[in-house]
């Protein structure tokens, strides 16, 4: 079965158990207007469903019931005991389809014409009044047969509901028997057979047994606590760090803290296939009323994303589309004269990027001219011609982000008010999300939508600056630079007063966090301490951050900014500590922005030094050095993963080998320095977390000194490189051998680290 008839079986059978509620009420409110309306909504929405799919027999049923529902809806009828019979008989009808289409995946061979006569024949206003005139006098000289039928419909109702509707059915034949009586037997067959397969008792269940519809509202609500639990087991874990009683429990709540927040999240993650599907339907009515010839194409539309985020992209995506066939996407005579094929494609593509969903919008248009850009910002007044002619491409690509910036000619039923793109980029930066837009003349344009996967919970860097903890979202974080206070003066270089760090053969520009803060320009000096630089990279943007120091990742709960920091234009939330502190989460990219770091533009990274590029592109030569026992070693750069930073207490042993439970999995540690036999519970060990083929595995390390570009060392009298060491920074180094973690059959603290370390030269 696939997807789309799975959901329609499930929005189907919650329907038909409406309907049956409201039918129920309907016998003691036969006036109920909004009854009437909830029962004719929920056989209309499966009527409009299976011409879609092809369920034609299903189609022509309901649409019998939907001719006497209209009806009634409209007051023509009333909704007397016979037609809420009758209309129940629908109920299970659609009902028994139903069943078959989920466990044979087809309508079967049934035959619904005496059920779709009898639901004709109640349309017949005088059929009504005669038949209520019939059960007047009925009433009024009941015989014993049917008092005992009666007697029958109240057992039934305590009994079981199937009997129930039998004895309605059997009391229902002998009022309208004069009517329809073939219609009335079929309908019986049918209640008396579904009966027979209920007895039975199949052991297949229904596809809405086996989901669960909850309100938006209560998700939110438990994220909410899940949150508020994160923020308890960091305190507990911080609380209970140096009390080797609690180690095991605090371990526990961690681990059932994490499985519990991954539930709810998913919890709330919907395919984005839910917005996409309303796509089709705007780029047809749109390229209809404006003479185009579009071909829609989608990609990605499995991708899964927080419902509350897809509710807010509703509205950009659709502003997206509705741009890209106005402004992009150009008339089938203007695409021929070009060149092009008459008929323009719009592409719809999802895809998850590590904690980010893409979302991209792009068409193969006229693209965007940037002087036209230029000069209609400049006419409307958005930008001085001075500031104008000094932005590059990319950014004059930006102002039509801006209000009123609109380049159409005429304001028509679908653009030129400069509302759509102003929409797009407030409503995306709403929930943390970026909007960036990659144009060419002639060839296209693709606007790009990137957004956060959740918006409760996310993993952070706390950093310290002006005695102050702030949180960087790992997102954007690509890597962390030690300068040491001599390393600081020697290595940042200066050019008119803006501090740039050559990292790895690239200029990289420097931000210190404490002057933005304080809005203080400062000079060249220093301080003469130590450093540290997280390189982030947001929106293109690359920089160094400068901060005083470093506190231990956390997953933190964003909270929401009052309006006053919000003005500031520097944070995006706010969080609560494992230690208690409140902390300020950093924006990335304002703080670029506020720092006027322009992103690179292509033309520029082309330009970079060929054998920077080199190295850059080749992590062979790269290495991170790190301290274990006193002595200096190095590890792969494009091994390494991550760096955690954990108690000594959460080491494990599986046999003599140290494992750490990390993100799921067990991590064998490689200790061939000894720092986890000499360390007690307490002490933090730094562990190198590093790929080995398709593994993963932990190196000890008592510090991380500084990323290098290694060279080859020769043997004597030979040309080919030595195995296992390396010349960083003029010193002879010994490199770490993933690979001889996973073999070591146990941990020999009296061998040498990593066997045969050579001594620093």
């Amino acid at each position: 079965m696939d997807e789309l008839t799975r959901e329609f079986l499930i929005e189907s059978q919650e329907g038909l158990d409406r309907m049956e509620r409201c039918l129920t009420d309907l016998e003691s409110r036969p006036e109920d207007t909004a009854l009437l309306a909830e029962i004719f909504r929920s056989v209309h929405t499966i009527k409009g469903t299976t011409g879609f799919l092809g369920f034609k027999r299903l189609e022509k049923l309901a649409h019998a019931g939907e001719n006497l529902l209209g009806l009634l809806r409209d007051g023509k009828l009333t909704a007397e005991q016979h037609i809420i019979t009758g209309l129940l008989s629908l109920l299970d009808g659609l009902r028994s389809i139903l069943r078959t289409v989920e466990s044979d995946g087809g309508e079967g061979e049934g035959n619904d014409a005496a059920l779709i006569a009898r639901l004709e024949e109640l349309q017949k206003v005088e059929v009504q009044k005669a038949d209520s005139r019939q059960d007047k006098l009925r009433q009024t000289a009941a015989t014993p047969d049917e008092a005992d039928d009666a007697s029958a419909l109240t057992s039934a109702k305590v009994q079981n509901p199937l009997l129930m509707m039998l004895a309605k059915e059997k009391a229902e034949a002998q009022k309208s028997a004069a009517i329809v009586p073939a219609a009335q037997s079929a309908s019986i067959a049918t209640i008396e057979a579904e009966k027979t397969v209920s007895m039975a008792g199949t052991a297949s269940s229904s596809a809405a047994e086996s989901t669960l519809r909850v309100d938006v509202a209560l998700l939110n609500q438990m994220m909410n606590l899940v949150g508020e639990l994160v923020l308890t087991r960091n305190q507990v874990l911080q609380a209970t760090a140096s009390d080797p009683k609690m180690t095991l429990l605090s371990r526990r709540l961690d681990m059932v803290t994490a499985d519990l927040r991954e539930s709810v999240m998913k919890a709330r993650m919907q395919p984005v296939s839910n917005i996409f599907s309303k796509m089709p339907r705007i780029v047809r009515d749109i390229s209809q009323l404006l003479g185009r010839k579009v071909r829609l194409e989608m990609d990605g539309q499995e991708t899964e994303l927080d419902k509350s985020l897809l509710e807010a992209i509703k509205d950009p995506l659709t502003h997206a589309v509705r741009n890209s066939l106005d402004h992009g996407i150009e008339p089938p005579a203007i695409r021929a004269a070009a060149g092009k094929n008459p008929e323009g494609t719009l592409k719809l593509r999802a895809a998850q990027e590590g904690s980010h969903v893409l979302i991209e919008v792009t068409d193969d248009g006229a693209g965007i001219a940037a002087d036209k850009v230029r000069a209609k910002a400049i006419e409307r007044g958005l930008i001085t011609a001075e500031a104008a002619a000094m932005l590059p491409e990319r950014e004059l690509l930006n102002l039509i982000f801006l209000p009123g910036f609109s380049t159409a000619a005429a304001i028509t039923s679908v653009s030129g008010r400069g509302v759509g793109m102003d929409v797009v980029k407030t409503n995306v930066e709403k929930i943390g999300g970026k909007v960036e837009i990659e144009s060419r003349v002639g060839k296209g344009t693709t606007l790009r939508l990137r957004i956060p996967l959740t918006l409760a919970i996310i993993p952070a860097l706390i950093v310290r600056s002006l005695e102050q903890s702030f949180a960087v979202p790992q997102g954007a974080l690509s890597e962390l630079v030690h300068l040491t206070a001599a390393q600081a003066a020697k290595d940042i270089e200066w050019m008119d007063d803006a501090p740039l760090y050559r990292l790895r053969g690239q200029l990289l520009p420097l931000i210190f966090l404490d002057r933005m803060l304080t809005a203080g320009k400062g000079g060249r000096e220093l301080e003469g301490r130590d450093i540290f630089v997280a390189v982030l990279d947001a929106d293109g943007r690359r920089y160094g951050l400068i901060i005083d120091g470093l506190a231990d990742p956390e997953e933190i709960v964003v909270k929401p900014l009052s309006a006053v920091l919000k003005d500031i234009g520097l944070y995006s939330g706010a969080t609560v500590l494992g230690n208690g502190d409140l902390a300020l989460i950093l924006d990335p990219g304002a703080i670029a922005a506020r720092a006027g770091v322009t992103a690179r533009a292509e033309e520029d990274a082309a330009a970079i030094d060929a054998d920077a590029l080199e190295a850059e592109e080749s992590h062979e030569n790269e290495f991170l050095l790190v301290e274990v026992a006193g002595r200096r070693a190095a590890v792969k750069l494009g091994d390494v993963l991550r760096i955690e930073q954990v108690p000594v207490s959460r080491i494990e042993y599986a046999g003599l080998r140290p494992v750490l439970h990390f993100d799921g999995q067990l991590l064998p540690v490689e200790d061939a320095g000894g720092l986890l036999a000499a360390a007690h519970d307490e002490m933090q060990v730094i562990i190198v977390v590093c790929r080995d083929a398709s593994r993963q595995v932990g190196v000890a390390v008592s510090n991380v000194l500084d990323v290098a570009a290694g060279s080859d060392l020769f043997e004597a009298g030979t040309s080919a490189p030595s195995a296992g060491v390396t010349l960083l920074k003029d010193r002879v180094t010994n490199i770490v051998y993933l690979g001889s973690v996973a073999e070591l059959p146990m941990i020999d603290q009296t061998t040498e680290p990593w066997h045969t370390a050579v001594e620093n030269a």
